[in-house]
């Protein structure tokens, strides 16, 4: 992990390396679980990287890269947009410039960033800002953002920027048939690429005890959706963590006829409100 100083906070920086078991940290916006774990059998770095920014009074950043598989210098390109997404919060809080801008700012630098290696690598990215008791997700690729209440009810759900995912989304594709779908793999919009786009949800206002979860799709392609608000909305945020983690690698590791299962390096943060906060009290 790395951690750097910002104006107004830090950031939290993990790149190229397991967090197994999850860890726990204490931000602005509340408390956070991260965790990332390599693919059954994989002995070389992990191509997924993490980060959590602090901008302010009960303000952050959660921000997750996914290094496109089948393409070359996949956990440097992760890496490399995580970065220049720091980088850009960064700036933001010495120039008193908006989040959202500094977070577009920070896409179009990853973007560039990527295509500047020269070897056609490519990576998803992720932000979702939290401030007070509103949050915003942006994001390219098929890492997800999701925000869903303690009883399940689900408030935020990203759309992949993929052939299956748009099919969900236009209601042509069953999403628990999607997970079993020939061409999961494929992603029409990552970052590292000439026509990248950056999707913006709209704003979102968060309850009490409303859990945000942000990850890669080593999680989203081997637990169903419902599967993973069971899992996330209730109970202490490890046990949360510990339990997508865990279930998602056995999948991995033993395909069982009628569950999804694709091998894949996972990565993910969860997040809920600080006792106190705008967000804890309902705004």
């Amino acid at each position: 992990m790395e951690v750097s100083a910002l104006d107004a906070g830090r950031a939290l920086v993990w790149a190229a390396e397991e967090i197994d078991p999850p860890a726990a940290q204490e931000i602005m916006a509340g408390r956070a679980i991260v965790a990332s774990r390599a693919r059954p059998g994989r002995s070389d770095p992990i191509e997924d990287a993490l980060a959590l920014v602090e901008i302010g009074p009960e303000a952050s950043v959660l921000v997750l890269a996914d290094g496109a598989g089948g393409m070359p210098a996949g956990g440097e390109a992760a890496k490399l947009a995580i970065e220049e997404m720091v980088s850009a919060l960064h700036d933001a809080t010495r120039s008193r410039r908006s989040i959202r801008e500094a977070i577009l700012t920070g896409f179009e630098r990853a973007n560039e960033a990527v295509i500047g290696l020269g070897v056609g690598a490519a990576t998803t990215l992720v932000a979702l800002h939290v401030e007070g008791a509103l949050a915003r997700a942006y994001h390219a690729g098929d890492s997800e953002a999701l925000i869903c209440g303690q009883r399940g009810r689900l408030k935020l759900r990203t759309v992949s920027h993929s052939p299956v995912g748009y099919a969900v989304e236009a209601g042509l594709l069953e999403a628990e048939d999607a997970l079993h779908h020939d061409d999961l793999h494929l992603v029409s919009n990552l970052v590292g690429s000439s026509s990248m786009r950056i999707e913006l949800s709209a704003p979102i206002e968060l309850a009490p005890k409303d859990t945000i979860l942000v990850a890669s799709d080593g999680l989203l392609d081997n637990l169903h959706l419902f599967e993973r608000i069971e899992l996330m909305r209730r109970g202490p945020l490890e046990g949360a963590a510990a339990g997508l983690v865990d279930l998602a690698s056995a999948r991995m590791a033993t395909p069982r006829e009628g569950s999804p299962s694709k091998p894949d390096d996972l990565a993910l943060i969860l997040l809920r409100a600080a006792p106190g906060s705008h967000w804890s009290r309902g705004g």
